[in-house]
């Protein structure tokens, strides 16, 4: 999933010298404040970082952070990188954003042999929670999209289930009118407090999506997330949190609310569901049988806590597994063999679930089984993966096709290039590249469009 609990070491490949630790909490309530006090304190950090005090940086980190690190981790960074890299020449200028729960900052650093990002990341409080040093990315992705503005026209919405009111927009194509319905997709979010655009770092997939499926003849509908808008407070009275609060009611509210826009086709509404949304784009479909379609992308079949687990594994692997790391994916482990013993004798109650979740959050998760849930599904599914996806893996997409290879409806493509992001790039994803633009290529919008006006692939 987007959201969850990771820590890693990032090793530079050509000196194969650990730089540094970096952790993050995935907070499923919270979104960045970027009010400008976050670039104040990285330029503070950089200060440091080029007088040598290692140990004031360590004493800058959050607590949690603090506690899992040492000071001589943060010494002598500057003379290691020279001695490495040839002296330090020049440093740009400093760059902002948002990737999920947290706000980095970062510049890059220009040495007599070599270029170096030097990269900051804080929590929602503004406390540092890490940093870290990595070659200055080489884009390997499709030059930047040029959108014609003048194929499209967007207007501000507000929908939303159980009252609450979540803000969103509505993209048109230029010739939708009254008279010339077209086709809609309705945009949900994956896992964690997503905004309209799923901005993610410098992305914005659902935007890419709605703009390249305007100027396609297609219209989309996306909206902030209840998590997002609300936090804590997102769930109805009477209610706990689970996967019809998070995401499903208010896609649903979505649908109905395309029905009633007059350059709209009623009968011609689709899903898309990217990541957790894929994954629940057949629940939907079974609570509203008159959608016209569904589309997948990286979508899970497997349980949120084996995605979690192999996850974590993953980027353990990226850093050397250390023995911390290692300890802290066994403890994970635990939590996961207790979730699937929820509601049973052999649950032990003084294991804490996971990310913090509560148990009507795993109780759906126990119970819902998506490629069964799509397989007794009549309209058309078309199911999409990037190959490099490390959150969600082609192990899921051949699970998909396995599941529905009775299911003369559904219809099945990946991608060599694209990440979970569905960004471009070449060898191991890793979750830097997050950070780096890259839009969703225009050879996937043009297929989703294909399954709007076909039904079909082909």
């Amino acid at each position: 999933m987007d959201g969850m609990m990771k820590r890693w070491i990032y090793s530079l490949a050509m000196s194969r010298m650990v730089v540094l630790v970096m952790l993050m909490g995935w907070e499923p309530f919270q979104a960045s404040a970027q009010d400008g006090q976050c670039l104040e304190h990285a330029r503070y950090i950089y200060a440091l970082f080029e007088a040598n005090e290692g140990d004031r940086i360590h004493a800058a980190l959050s607590e949690e952070v603090r506690q899992k690190s040492t000071p001589e981790l943060f010494h002598d960074l500057l003379p290691k990188i020279e001695k490495q890299f040839g002296a330090l020449q020049s440093a740009g200028d400093w760059h902002e954003g948002e990737m999920q729960d947290c706000t980095f900052c970062y510049r890059d650093l220009t040495l007599e042999r070599y270029r170096l990002r030097f990269q900051l990341s804080f929590n929602v409080r503004r406390e540092l929670i890490g940093l870290w040093l990595k070659p200055v990315p080489v884009s390997t992705a499709t030059p930047s999209t040029l959108y014609n503005i003048e194929t499209m026209a967007e207007r501000e919405l507000t929908l939303g289930a159980d009252g609450f009111e979540l803000p969103g927009t509505l993209t048109l194509p230029q010739n939708a009118s009254p008279d010339r319905r077209v086709p809609c997709m309705i945009l949900v979010h994956g896992s964690g407090p997503h905004d309209r655009d799923e901005t993610l770092g410098p992305n914005k997939p659902f935007r890419d999506l709605a703009w390249g499926l305007a100027e396609r003849g297609v219209a989309t509908i996306r909206y902030d997330k209840r998590t997002k808008v609300y936090g804590a407070a997102c769930v109805p009275s009477g209610r706990e949190l689970d996967y019809d609060v998070e995401t499903v009611d208010d896609a649903m509210a979505a649908v109905s609310w395309a029905r009633k826009q007059p350059e709209l086709a009623a009968d011609s509404i689709y899903i898309l569901g990217h990541s957790l949304g894929a994954m629940l784009a057949p629940r939907m479909a079974e609570r509203d049988s008159t959608l016209a379609g569904i589309v997948l992308l990286a979508a899970p079949v497997r349980s949120l806590e084996d995605l979690l687990v192999e996850q974590v594994g993953y980027l353990n692997s990226l850093t050397g597994n250390s023995a911390e790391a290692k300890a802290q994916l066994e403890q994970l482990k635990l939590q996961v063999a207790n979730v699937k013993r929820l509601d049973s004798m052999d649950f032990d109650p003084s294991i804490p679930l996971p990310m913090g979740l509560p148990a009507s959050y795993w109780r759906l998760n126990n119970r819902y089984r998506p490629a069964e849930v799509a397989a007794r599904l009549k309209l058309p599914i078309l199911v999409l993966q990037g190959e490099r996806d490390y959150q969600v893996t082609m192990l899921d997409f051949g699970l998909w096709r396995i599941n529905l290879m009775r299911s003369k409806n559904a219809f099945f493509k990946s991608y060599p290039k694209l990440n979970h992001l569905m960004q471009e790039g070449v060898g191991k994803s890793t979750p830097l590249e997050y950070q780096e633009a890259a839009p969703v290529p225009a050879y996937l919008m043009d297929d989703v469009t294909r399954f709007v006006h076909t039904g079909r692939l082909e």
